[in-house]
């Protein structure tokens, strides 16, 4: 994983109200979406974070713990 699952936790806590406040702001510029566009964006962009955070960094072995171990143990 990429961040900690509490790390993640934290990271779809605080994309929740950003996706709420989405459809708010979007009114403001003249762009009306409804509450299921909203629910289907919503959806997309927590997705997409937790596939983020799932998958390991492009370039590492998944099985590479030669970063976890200490003084050579």
């Amino acid at each position: 994983m990429r961040i900690s699952p509490a790390g993640l936790l934290v990271v779809l806590a605080l994309a929740v109200p950003v996706v709420v406040q989405l459809r708010t702001v979007l009114a403001f510029v003249g762009i009306h979406i409804t509450a299921v566009q909203t629910v289907v964006i919503g959806v997309l962009v927590l997705a997409a974070i937790v596939l983020w955070a799932v998958f390991p960094e492009s370039g590492t072995e998944a099985d590479d713990d030669t970063s976890k171990r200490s003084n050579g143990d």
